[in-house]
């Protein structure tokens, strides 16, 4: 097995490099996913498999593992949000390995839907992985896109939910109550299923299975801490938005190379 917590750690490194550096955002958020995308990446075969970024505001640690899979030259990177890079704080498809346009809560999952499609109709292999913040579970397209899923029968499409629980502007069930989640992904006719989020055993296991049920997409409900792997970002949604400090930058590093 990949030494995922190795791969994990040197992304939430490189995504606080970038972010710092730009003074953009989303850095809690970009911390809650690096072990999700340090198993998936490793898992999925990225020559027939897609991942689409629903979430799209988490673009900072995607681009990393792009880069570290080799769709564009690392030190690309350096030109993270500054002007006239492509490399936006919203994943774009002008980005090689950006399958779709990631941001606008509750988009990508409908695009999944339809590149999983897709494959059916042309008896293609692969599969289609979407990772989707829990807020997005509260919009329209998300249970239009999930229902259209379950009638097709697209056990080739896997979403992943980063569920930490919190969104811009508070805890999720304070923005708008959608607790559990798990309830509406089987009301919608999902084969869905838990894992720690930051347990890179069980997602390594827990990814291999797929589809869970033939004819039934799947759906794993990721339990994740926001700004994880820096004591003072956990939990703590002001950095949500907020871009570190000085300070904050080299206390931030100071844990993350004691993790190493």
């Amino acid at each position: 097995m990949a030494d995922y917590q190795k791969i994990a750690n040197e992304a939430r490194i490189a995504a606080l490099k970038m972010i710092y550096a730009a003074q953009s955002s989303h850095i809690g958020s970009c911390f809650s996913i690096a072990d999700i995308l340090a198993v998936l990446f490793e898992k999925a075969d990225l020559k027939k498999d897609k991942i689409i970024l629903s979430c799209g505001w988490k673009a900072a640690i995607f681009y990393h593992f792009l880069a570290e899979k080799g769709f564009f030259p690392k030190e690309d990177l350096e030109t993270f949000c500054q002007p006239g890079s492509p490399y936006i704080g919203l994943s774009e498809p002008i980005v090689p390995g950006v399958n779709y346009s990631g941001g606008s809560m509750g988009a990508g999952l409908p695009a999944a839907v339809g590149y999983a499609l897709s494959k059916k109709l042309k008896e293609e292999e692969g599969t289609v992985y979407c990772l989707m913040s829990d807020g997005e579970q509260a919009i329209g397209t998300t249970h239009e896109a999930a229902l259209i899923a379950k009638h097709h029968k697209l056990d080739n499409l896997v979403v992943i939910i980063d569920q930490n629980d919190l969104q811009a502007m508070g805890h999720i069930d304070d923005v708008l109550e959608i607790q559990p989640i798990e309830k509406k992904w089987d009301a919608w006719g999902w084969e869905w299923n838990f894992v720690n989020g930051h347990d890179h055993t069980y997602m390594d296991r827990a990814f291999n299975n797929v589809p869970i049920t033939r004819l039934k997409p799947t759906v794993h409900i990721a339990y994740t801490t926001k700004g994880k792997g820096v004591s003072f970002m956990e939990n703590n949604n002001l950095f949500h938005y907020k871009a570190p400090s000085k300070e904050e930058h080299e206390e931030a590093l100071k844990e993350l190379y004691e993790l190493a």
